[in-house]
């Protein structure tokens, strides 16, 4: 599993450099208004609800001593779960809505390194409208598991000391279905929509590793919601390709230029 998450983290390395390279800002520039304006709304989601939110938590201690203090910490717990929320349906809204522009640029990427592809693994041929219905039915799925975890080691981490341990599940969580969504711009080519399920199941550490420096990007301001699509469905494609290659035993398929990522 680590093996994998490292490969994941890896597969970040010259993607700027790739995009440059195979010209492929313009298929970004949608998606990257799309990023930019729901990380607004998360911003003002979580400035508006947060103190509302607390207020009701703080509803749950009914005694006068330590009400104030109880009701501070409620205030930053329903700020985390705003953000937390908020996090997860910008992950998976932008990604659902981003498909049919994310789909051209994995297959340039597929086309540069393995050119050969085509002739030796099963191909799917989609519409706009196909890719789109597939990324939201993926990430509709994929917001369910989510909260279901998530809520449970959120509240989990309220508790002394363990609860760190809690706090850093939720976060892997997390990354696990961000990079599974960004792996599935390239599956979607090749695989149903089940059997792409188990493709991300069998590579778990791969969808961690591209899916924590997802999270990472999104803590930056501002330029973080802009440039975390390109990077990570640049470094995802990059990963799947390698990684659906490795299993079919096609290593050594002619014209290709096997970029070798976990090998770097």
């Amino acid at each position: 599993m680590f093996k994998n998450i490292l490969k994941g983290l890896r597969s970040y390395k010259d993607s700027f450099k790739l995009i440059h390279e195979l010209k492929l800002w313009k298929y970004f520039l949608v998606p990257m208004g799309i990023s930019l304006l729901f990380g607004i709304g998360i911003f003002f989601a979580v400035y508006g609800l947060s103190d509302n939110l607390g207020r009701f938590f703080a509803k749950a201690w009914i005694w006068d001593w330590g009400k104030e203090g109880f009701t501070e910490v409620a205030t930053w717990f329903g700020a985390l779960v705003v953000l937390l929320l908020a996090f997860i349906l910008y992950k998976h809204f932008v990604m659902a809505l981003s498909a049919p522009f994310m789909s051209p640029v994995s297959e340039r990427i597929e086309n540069h390194y393995y050119p050969q592809a085509r002739n030796h693994i099963q191909h799917r041929d989609t519409t706009n409208m196909e890719q789109l219905w597939r990324g939201l039915r993926i990430n509709l799925r994929n917001i369910s598991y989510e909260i279901l975890i998530t809520i449970p080691l959120l509240l989990l981490s309220l508790i002394p000391v363990v609860g760190i341990l809690f706090t850093v599940l939720a976060f892997i969580v997390q990354a696990y279905y961000a990079g599974f969504g960004n792996i599935d711009y390239t599956l979607e080519r090749h695989f149903k929509y089940r059997d792409s399920i188990h493709f991300v199941k069998r590579n778990r550490g791969i969808a961690i590793g591209i899916g924590i420096i997802f999270m990472g990007m999104l803590f930056i301001p501002v330029l973080g919601v802009i440039l975390v699509l390109p990077f990570s469905v640049t470094a995802a494609s990059r990963a799947t390709l390698e990684e659906m290659i490795n299993e079919e035993n096609l290593q050594q398929l002619p014209g290709n230029q096997n970029p070798q990522i976990n090998a770097q």
